[in-house]
């Protein structure tokens, strides 16, 4: 796995930001040889990073590569090669060697045992420290192609002046700049601009993984979370496109967590399109769930029917059951008939939603769209047009479900751009 490769000699290699790829494009190209230089507006390296997972980072997936591959929501097979060269099973053997252990979870997710993002993080900065790459705090402005090689010029991101902006020469290049989501940590968009410039194409930008709005207003369940339940999604022709089981939250404005965010790759580029309905009972079927309907009316008899739903459900959502089913609220329970019952199972099991927009990109765990995969070589991750310029991470047109997919996405392609740009031509 940290088999060196020849680079040319004091061949210089250009890495355009400090998150998951370009640590990982970074470190290899050090590995490799070359005399390495990142920029990093931010502060710290993997500002994103370090917020993944609420603050635990899910590493990866531990998953055999065609598991994976079912798991990526755009471009799939242009990242077999890079995902076959760098596995889950040896991002999780590299970090451990980096002395960070880790642990696995339910979905076979992958954490720090410690459960601090921090950890992987400081393990690719102290790391890049090590191999001796040169950081940059600062901004690029821009890149131009020139014989053999680029102009990099870039700004200082931080005082204690206002520098003028500096051009420095590089033998290849690595845009690493993540997507536009999160803006916060840096990811503002500045590797799509550096992009455009080149004429290199970018497919358009949209969130993936983000919170739905709904029609409905939601607010009186807000804060919610639902485990255990199916969410199924259907487009206009009724045909299913996503049907899983987990976990799901109530906001203010509509629908989040888990089941959503993954449900949300599936419903671009217009959720209006699609239609959300939760099982909250899957674990019964339409007659068990009956019976059980019954047993506990029977218990509370003398009972109204609003007050009755206690022991089923969860307090802030009996009021929107009651209204969906359409039984009296003060009706006795005694007095409920068998089609009422038919009615509130079938709320039960098909509580629908009604998607009206995605919540702003900013707020999307990953952007989708970025720099066309139909432009760059999957081997090496190079731009087809300008040889020596390479892009790596959310910034290319791929992403995939949450559960450490996404940063297994990053590290691969950062590690295959990094060794591929410091190659012996």
């Amino acid at each position: 796995m940290n088999d060196k490769k020849s680079a040319a000699p004091h061949r210089k290699v250009c890495v355009i930001g400090a998150g998951a790829a370009g640590c990982f494009a970074a470190i290899r190209a050090a590995e490799c040889g070359a005399d390495v230089t990142v920029f990093e507006k931010n502060r710290d390296v993997g500002r994103k990073l370090r917020i993944t997972g609420k603050g635990r980072c899910n590493v990866t997936n531990d998953c055999e590569v065609r598991e994976m591959m079912s798991a990526i929501t755009k471009n799939p097979r242009f990242l077999y090669g890079a995902l076959s060269r760098f596995s889950p099973s040896d991002a999780i053997a590299y970090f451990e060697n980096l002395g960070v252990p880790l642990k696995t979870e339910r979905g076979r997710r992958v954490f720090p045992s410690s459960d601090d993002a921090n950890d992987i993080a400081n393990a690719l900065a102290g790391e890049m420290r090590r191999l001796g790459v040169r950081l940059v705090r600062a901004a690029v402005r821009s890149v131009a192609p020139t014989d053999g090689g680029f102009d990099v010029t870039a700004e200082a991101a931080a005082p204690p002046a206002k520098e003028a902006a500096k051009t420095a020469r590089f033998d290849a290049v690595i845009v690493a700049t993540g997507g536009v989501s999160y803006p916060g940590t840096g990811s503002s968009g500045d590797g799509h601009r550096i992009a455009r410039s080149l004429d290199v194409a970018v497919t358009p930008l949209l969130p993936s993984l983000v919170p739905v709005v709904t029609v409905e207003d939601t607010s009186p369940m807000m804060g919610l979370s639902l485990r255990n339940v199916r969410l199924d999604v259907t487009d206009a022709a009724g045909k299913r496109v996503f049907s899983e089981q987990g976990e799901m939250l109530f906001t203010h404005f509509g629908v989040s967590g888990p089941l959503v965010l993954s449900a949300s790759a599936y419903m671009r580029p217009d959720p209006a399109a699609y239609s959300m309905s939760v099982d909250l009972k899957p674990a019964l079927d339409e007659k068990t769930l009956d019976r059980r309907i019954a047993a506990d009316l029977e218990k509370s008899s003398s009972r109204e029917f609003k007050n009755s739903l206690g022991a089923l459900l969860p307090s802030s959502i009996i009021g929107e059951v009651v209204r969906r089913c359409g039984i009296e609220p003060t009706k006795k329970c005694a007095q409920i008939t068998r089609a009422e019952r038919s009615a509130l199972a079938g709320v039960l099991k098909g509580f629908t939603i009604t998607p009206r927009a995605f919540r702003p990109i900013a707020e999307a765990i990953v952007t989708s769209g970025g720099v066309d995969v139909a432009g760059l070589d999957p081997r090496t991750m190079e731009a087809k047009a300008i040889p020596g310029l390479y892009f790596a991470g959310e910034i290319v047109d791929v992403d995939a479900f949450t559960g450490g997919y996404n940063l297994q996405i990053a590290f691969a392609t950062g590690r295959l751009a990094g060794e591929s740009a410091c190659a012996v031509r």
